[in-house]
C-alpha cells in the first residue's frame, strides 16, 4: 500500500530552547531564511507524500498559520512590487494538505501518535520529529519509503553514535540484511551503561504499519505517565519485523543549543544567495580563535 500521510509531532514545550521557546514555538526557530518545520515539511513533499498532521497543543497556533494563506501578507508584496516573494508565500501555503489534531494532554511522544489515528486510519505512514533535520542528496523520507517498498515492513532511521553516548538515545540491536538495513531484534529506550552492545540510535524518523496505534492504545504508561513509542515499536517489531535503515545524510538534531548551530552553518553554506560570504566569514573567525 503506498504511504500518503505524514504525522509531526509539534506539541512539545521545547524546554531545551527557553527562554526563546516560551513565546515561540520550537518549530519556528529560523535556521538561514525560513522555520526548521519547513524544511520538515519540504522534506515529506519531495518524498512523494499527500498529506500532513500536526499533532499540536496550545499556543502552536504559529505553526499552522505559516502553511496557510495570508491574504493581507500577499497584497502587500503585490503592491510593492515583490512578485517573487509573494509567489513563493504562495507557494508554501499550496504545499501539501495540512490537517492539525490537538494532544490536550502532554503524555509523550507515542500518545502524541495515537492522536492521528482518525485521521491516518488503516494504511502506513511516516512520523517526523519537528525538530530533527537531516541533509542529504536524497531526503531520508525518500530513502525510507525505497527501502519499504523492498520489505512491506515498518522502518526506522538509524545513525551510528559513541558508545559513551547510547543512554541518550533509543537503540536498536539487530541482525544485518543487507548494505545499511538491519532486521530489528530487541529496542532499549536509553539504556543503562553496558546493557547493550549496539550503537544504532534510533532519530527522528520512523515509517510505521498501522497496527502501531493498537500497541500505543494499550501501552502502560512509563515514567512520567508518558506512552514511549518505543515499547510499541519493539510489539510491533515482534508481530510483523521491523527495519533500522542507516540513511545516507547529516542528521542536526535542531532542538538543541549545539545542534541548532550546526544547522545553521550547514544550511547556510548551501544557501545559493549567501554561501559565498557566508563561507569567507566563517573562515574569518575561524582564523581568529
Amino acid at each position: 500500500m503506498k504511504v500518503r500521510k505524514a504525522v509531526i509531532p509539534v506539541a512539545g514545550f521545547g524546554t531545551r530552547f527557553l527562554p526563546a521557546s516560551k513565546a515561540i514555538p520550537k518549530e519556528m526557530m529560523t535556521i538561514v531564511d525560513r522555520p526548521t518545520i519547513q524544511y520538515i515539511v519540504e522534506e515529506v513533499v519531495a518524498s512523494g507524500i499527500e498529506q500532513v498532521i500536526l499533532i499540536t497543543s496550545e499556543g502552536k497556533s504559529a505553526i499552522e498559520n505559516h502553511f496557510d494563506y495570508n491574504f493581507q501578507l500577499d497584497h502587500l508584496l503585490r503592491d510593492k512590487k515583490k512578485e517573487r516573494l509573494a509567489e513563493e508565500m504562495n507557494h508554501l501555503s499550496n504545499l501539501i494538505d495540512v490537517v492539525s489534531v490537538r494532544q490536550k494532554k502532554p503524555l509523550g511522544l507515542g500518545h502524541a501518535i495515537l492522536q492521528a489515528r482518525h485521521v491516518v486510519g488503516d494504511e502506513p505512514f511516516v512520523v517526523l520529529l519537528g525538530d530533527d533535520l537531516v541533509l542529504g542528496e536524497v531526503p531520508c523520507t525518500r530513502q525510507m519509503l525505497n527501502l519499504y517498498n523492498d520489505v512491506g515492513e515498518s522502518v526506522v532511521a538509524v545513525q551510528r553514535v559513541p558508545k559513551e553516548e547510547t543512554y541518550q538515545y533509543g537503540i536498536v540491536e539487530g541482525r544485518p540484511q543487507s548494505d545499511r538495513v538491519h532486521r530489528i531484534k530487541r529496542m532499549v529506550e536509553k539504556p543503562a551503561p553496558g546493557t547493550t552492545s549496539s550503537d544504532m540510535a534510533i532519530i527522528g524518523r520512523y515509517l510505521l504499519q498501522p497496527e502501531i496505534f493498537d500497541y500505543l492504545a494499550t501501552t502502560t504508561p512509563g515514567h512520567g505517565g508518558e506512552i514511549q513509542l518505543t515499547d510499541a515499536l519493539q510489539a510491533l517489531a515482534n508481530q510483523r519485523g521491523m527495519y533500522a535503515y542507516e540513511f545516507e545524510g547529516t542528521r542536526f538534531d535542531a532542538g538543541d543549543k549545539l545542534g541548532y548551530l550546526k544547522a545553521i552553518i550547514a544550511f547556510g553554506l548551501r544557501h545559493p544567495e549567501i554561501c559565498e560570504n557566508f563561507g569567507d566569514h566563517i573562515k574569518k573567525v575561524a582564523k581568529q580563535l
